[in-house]
C-alpha cells in the first residue's frame, strides 16, 4: 500500500489552469511598457531582482497593468473609474476556463428549448459584473461567449455598458442589465428603489436559459474586514465588497434563486473566498436537491479562492453504453500526477465526492480505501434521468481502493460489496463519474 507523506500534501501551490496563457508566460513588465508608454511610469526595479515589478497597493498601477494587458493579448479597450474593484487579468482568466472544462464535459448535458439552431451560442449570466465588466469581456474575447451581466448601481451599469461600447468587435455578444428592475405582476417592468433579496430571480426573464452564471461575490461582511489585507489594492465599493452576513449569506441567495430557476440553467457557480465556507455551502445545496456538485481551487497569487458549481439536472445516462457488459468490479488509473497527488490527497477527493452528492462515506486512510453507501433515493434520481419510473432502485455500497503503481500513477479499484447485478448499472455510473471528477481535478491541473 502506498504511503502517504502528511509533509509533503501542502508543499506546491495549486497551479493556473493549464489553457490560461500567463501560467506558462507571466506578463512581461518591460516589454509591456515599451509599447505602451503610460504603464512605464508604474514600474519598480528592485535590487534583489533583475526585473522590473510594480506597486500592487497603488491602485492606478493595478488599474493600468489589467488595462494594458486586456488591449495587449485579448484586443480589448477597458477603464474604470478610481474606487471601483480593479480586477487581474490573470486569475479572472482562471474561472473562465474553469467552466470551460464544466461545460465541455459531458457530465451535464445542454438545455434543449424551442431554439433549432444547432450552433447555439454558449450563453452566460454574471451576477454583479460591476464597473470592469471583467467576465463578460474575458468570455467573449477568449471564447466568444454571449452573456447578460448583472448589476445593481448607476455607476458600475454606467461604466459596464462603456466598456462594452469600447470594444464593439464583442460588443454584440453582452446585455448589461440593471437587476433592480423586476417583473411586475401585470407583465411590464417596474424599478423598485431597495435591492432585492434575489440576484436571479426577476433578474432572468421568462423563457430564458442559460449555460452557466458565474459571480464573484462581496467576501466581506464590513469595509474593515475587506481592508485588512495590505499587500493589494484592488478598490471596490460597499456593494461590490460587502454584504450582510458576507459571501456565505451572498452566496445562499444564488442556492435559492438556483432552486426557482433550476431548468434554466445548465451549471450555477460562484467564487467562494473562505474554503470554511466550502462545505457549509455545499451542504445546502444537496439540502435543496442538486444533482451534481463540483468544486476546484484558483490560483489567486498569495490569496486562495475557490470554484463552486452546481447543477439540477439529471447527468447524461450515455455515460454508460449500452451495449458494455455489467460488472461488478471496475478500475481506472490516473497516470502523470504531480508529485503532491498522492494517494493520500487522491482519497480524500474520492470522499469528498461522494460526500457532496449525498452519499455516506467510511474511510479506512491506513488502508487507503473508502466504503461508500449509496442510498436507495439517491441512486433513483441519478439513474433514472429524474424521471418516475416503476423500478425502484435499492440502496448499495461499494469500496474505493487507491493502489500506487508508480511514482505519478495511481490505480482506483471499485467493488461492489454484494455481486448484486441489479445494482451492477447504477454503481459503473457512479464510478465514471467519479473517474471524470478525479481527471478533471488532477490532470487537468497538471497539464494532462
Amino acid at each position: 500500500m502506498p504511503r502517504a507523506n502528511r509533509k509533503r500534501r501542502r508543499s506546491r501551490p495549486p497551479e493556473m489552469h493549464r489553457n490560461n496563457r500567463y501560467k506558462e508566460s507571466p506578463p512581461d513588465f518591460s516589454l509591456l511598457a515599451s509599447l505602451y508608454p503610460s504603464f512605464r511610469q508604474y514600474l519598480l526595479f528592485p535590487s534583489s531582482s533583475d526585473r522590473p515589478a510594480i506597486d500592487f497597493t497603488d491602485f492606478s498601477a493595478t488599474r493600468e497593468l489589467t488595462r494594458v494587458l486586456l488591449l495587449h493579448d485579448h484586443g480589448v479597450n477597458w477603464w474604470i473609474p478610481d474606487g471601483q474593484l480593479c480586477p487581474t487579468v490573470p486569475n479572472r482568466s482562471n474561472y473562465i476556463h474553469w467552466i470551460g472544462d464544466l461545460l465541455s464535459s459531458n457530465l451535464i448535458p445542454q438545455i434543449t428549448n424551442s431554439d433549432s439552431n444547432s450552433e447555439k451560442l454558449v450563453r452566460g449570466f454574471d451576477i454583479g459584473t460591476g464597473a470592469n465588466c471583467i467576465y463578460p469581456l474575458l468570455g467573449a474575447s477568449l471564447k466568444g461567449w454571449s452573456f447578460v451581466g448583472s448589476d445593481v448601481t448607476e455607476i458600475a451599469l454606467e461604466w459596464a455598458r462603456k466598456n462594452v461600447e469600447s470594444n464593439p468587435h464583442i460588443s454584440n455578444l453582452i446585455e448589461i442589465r440593471d437587476a433592480r428592475k423586476s417583473r411586475s405582476l401585470d407583465g411590464e417592468l417596474a424599478s423598485i428603489t431597495m435591492p432585492s433579496d434575489h440576484v436571479l430571480v426577476d433578474v432572468v426573464k421568462e423563457g430564458e436559459s442559460f449555460d452557466f452564471c458565474m459571480c464573484n461575490p462581496p467576501f466581506f461582511e464590513s469595509l474593515e474586514d475587506a481592508g485588512l489585507n495590505p499587500k493589494t489594492a484592488c478598490g471596490g465599493t460597499s456593494e461590490e465588497m460587502v454584504c450582510p452576513g458576507g459571501e456565505q449569506a451572498f452566496i445562499h441567495r444564488i442556492i435559492e434563486d438556483s432552486v426557482s430557476l433550476k431548468h434554466s440553467f445548465r451549471w450555477f457557480t460562484s467564487m467562494v473566498g473562505r474554503k470554511v465556507n466550502l462545505k457549509i455551502l455545499i451542504s445546502k445545496i444537496r439540502e435543496v436537491g442538486a444533482t451534481v456538485v463540483k468544486t476546484t481551487e484558483f490560483v489567486q497569487g498569495r490569496t486562495a479562492r475557490w470554484g463552486l458549481a452546481w447543477s439540477f439536472l439529471p447527468p447524461r445516462r450515455n455515460l454508460i453504453s449500452p451495449n458494455a457488459p455489467i460488472k461488478n468490479d471496475l478500475s481506472f488509473m490516473l497516470h502523470g500526477l504531480q508529485r503532491k497527488a498522492g494517494a493520500f490527497q487522491v482519497l480524500k477527493s474520492v470522499e469528498t465526492f461522494f460526500l457532496s452528492m449525498g452519499a455516506s462515506c467510511k474511510s479506512d486512510l491506513a488502508s487507503f480505501f473508502v466504503n461508500i453507501t449509496i442510498s436507495g433515493e439517491l441512486a433513483g434520481e441519478m439513474f433514472n434521468d429524474g424521471t418516475k419510473t416503476d423500478s425502484a432502485i435499492d440502496g448499495f455500497s461499494f469500496r474505493i481502493a487507491v493502489f500506487e503503481q508508480t511514482p505519478g500513477t495511481l490505480l482506483l479499484r471499485g467493488s461492489l460489496m454484494r455481486k448484486d447485478s441489479s445494482n451492477a448499472g447504477a454503481f459503473q455510473l457512479f464510478f465514471s463519474q467519479l473517474e471524470e471528477n478525479l481527471k478533471m481535478e488532477f490532470l487537468h491541473k497538471s497539464g494532462g
